[in-house]
This record gives structure tokens, C-alpha cells and sequence, in this order.
């Protein structure tokens, strides 16, 4: 037999509060963890990658943005981008292969991560950069334009 020195009205409270609480963290891991993780798994970048660097112009009607950018990809499509506003400052990284992306940063708003014919219209224009860039050889000034966007890179 067990005894309660408070009376049950309490304790029902108290359970269900408890109860109430471990069920919305759990609801609160399970969303951030489908919002932070991808079951993706992206090339890690090995020798045989290019690699370029240099500056990009970026503009759209409300920003102008020049940076510093480190493209690199491989000969199977393998694309990763990162802009950045010196050291330690970056503004987007982008990975990317031929269906699937991540994009993080400042300019990026939240970040998105998915196949590529599902992205966000505020991202899709650099989503387009990663043929671009590929299909530029060792071009060094390479520039795209996608609706209100325009890009300028000097490599």
C-alpha cells in the first residue's frame, strides 16, 4: 500500500503536466530533427576535383553582395560552392550532385535541403549556377543571369 500526502486531484495534475511535457519534447526533437538532417550522402571532395577561387558579384533587386568564393567539383557532377565575406564570414555554402542540394548561410534565409526539382524559388538560381560553372571550363569570368538574380564571377 502506498501513500500520498497530497491529495489525487494533485497528483493527476502533476502526472499530466509531466506527461504533457515529455510528449512536446518529443514532438519537439522529431521536427528539428527532420528539419536538421538529411539521410543524403554528398561525394567528399578527393584529389580529382577542380577547384576555382576568386570573387563573385551577386546581385537581386534588394542586395549587391561581392565576396570571396571557393567552387569545387568533380567529373561526376559533384558540386560544392562557398561565397563568403572574409575570413570566417560565410554568406551561402551550397553541395550539390545531380539531384539533391543543401544551402546554408545568411543568404540562404533558413537553409533548405532536397531534391533539386523541389527547391525553393529564392534558391533555384543557385541551383542553376552548378552547370554554369562546370560547363565554363577555365573560363575566367563567367556570369549568369536567372530572372531578378545576376551573378558575376572572376576567377
Amino acid at each position: 500500500m502506498f501513500w500520498f500526502p497530497l491529495s489525487r486531484t494533485f497528483v493527476f495534475i502533476c502526472v499530466n503536466s509531466w506527461l504533457n511535457f515529455v510528449l512536446v519534447a518529443l514532438l519537439i526533437v522529431d521536427l528539428t530533427a527532420c528539419a536538421t538532417t538529411s539521410t543524403h550522402q554528398f561525394a567528399e571532395p578527393a584529389r580529382d576535383w577542380q577547384t576555382r577561387t576568386g570573387q563573385l558579384l551577386y546581385r537581386n533587386p534588394k542586395t549587391t553582395v561581392i565576396g570571396d568564393i571557393v567552387v569545387r567539383f568533380s567529373q561526376n557532377g559533384d558540386f560544392e560552392l562557398t561565397f563568403s565575406k572574409g575570413p570566417g564570414v560565410n554568406l551561402l555554402f551550397l553541395r550539390q550532385d545531380a539531384s539533391f542540394a543543401e544551402v546554408s548561410g545568411p543568404l540562404a534565409g533558413r537553409g533548405w535541403s532536397g531534391a533539386i526539382d523541389h527547391a525553393p524559388p529564392q534558391l533555384r538560381a543557385w541551383l542553376e549556377l552548378r552547370n554554369k560553372i562546370v560547363r565554363a571550363k577555365d573560363r575566367h569570368q563567367v556570369r549568369h543571369v536567372s530572372g531578378s538574380e545576376t551573378f558575376v564571377f572572376r576567377f
